[in-house]
């Protein structure tokens, strides 16, 4: 049999294999039926292995088990492969999620806490600081830090970048100005932005400003900051840097502060 490594890797990749379980797979839709043994062969995969391979294809659901002397392998249909694999990863998506909710009433997760506040007490305040890669992260530790805002959330982002922030960050907006935290947000207020920042009317004043700029400052204390302009860098490149500072931060908000007077209020 011969399958490209190509092939074999994406299969790897795409239904999460291991390589003898790819490789007897595909052995094995190309003869249809087969025993462990023809597929150790066919494969090239250790005959101690096969049946654990096959095995465990089975319990995923990409091969069928016929009884019989010998016993055969009969290969599940690849459009009805793809099926179950879709089920049974979001039913262990669902499974992880309701374990970590479930997490959250437990006694471990105040232990964790516990932790981490007797780690952060002992941490010189120069060291919380951190650089961010790729924007998904820099999403990622931008909602987190929203989440924990007490007082105020200042945004300054670009067209492109408002955009992206009400697509993602919406719902942790709302929720944080339910509980009381005022939430300024500056951009470039351009045609194409006319209904997103519709949809966050009563959640976040918002002004027109021609400042180039990306951050956030969050109650005065934590900044997280973009180096790099958005226009010019691909998602997968983009550069932030996180910092928890009152000092610099205070700094930063006196000086959005008198530009806010000046910025137009969206009408």
């Amino acid at each position: 049999m011969l399958v490209k490594d190509e092939l074999l890797a994406k299969l790897r990749r795409y239904f999460n294999l291991n390589l003898y379980e790819v490789k007897v797979w595909a052995a094995l839709l190309a003869r249809g039926v087969a025993t462990a043994g023809e597929l150790s062969d066919i494969a090239n995969v250790p005959r101690s292995r096969s049946y654990d391979v096959l095995e465990s294809l089975e319990r995923k659901g990409f091969v069928v088990l016929k009884l019989g002397k010998p016993i055969r392998y009969l290969a599940v249909p690849p459009h009805e492969v793809v099926e179950r694999v879709k089920k049974n990863m979001k039913e262990e998506a669902e499974d992880r999620v309701k374990r970590l909710e479930e997490l959250k009433k437990t006694e471990v997760i105040s232990e964790l806490n516990s932790l981490h506040k007797q780690g952060i007490d002992l941490v010189d305040p120069a060291d919380l600081s951190g650089s961010l890669r790729g924007r998904h992260n820099l999403y990622s530790h931008l909602d987190l830090s929203l989440r924990n805002a007490q007082k105020s959330v200042t945004l300054v982002t670009t067209t492109p970048g408002l955009l992206r922030k009400i697509d993602s960050l919406k719902p942790t907006l709302e929720k944080i100005q339910k509980r009381g935290v005022k939430i300024r947000i500056a951009a470039p207020l351009t045609k194409e932005v006319k209904e997103a920042v519709k949809s966050l009317k009563g959640v976040a004043e918002i002004r027109h400003t021609d400042l180039k700029a990306r951050f956030c400052v969050v109650d005065g204390k934590e900044v997280v900051f973009m180096v790099l302009d958005d226009k010019e860098v691909h998602p997968t490149y983009d550069v932030g840097v996180w910092i928890n500072t009152p000092f610099f931060a205070n700094t930063l908000e006196t000086l959005f502060d008198s530009s806010w007077k000046t910025m137009k209020q969206l009408r």
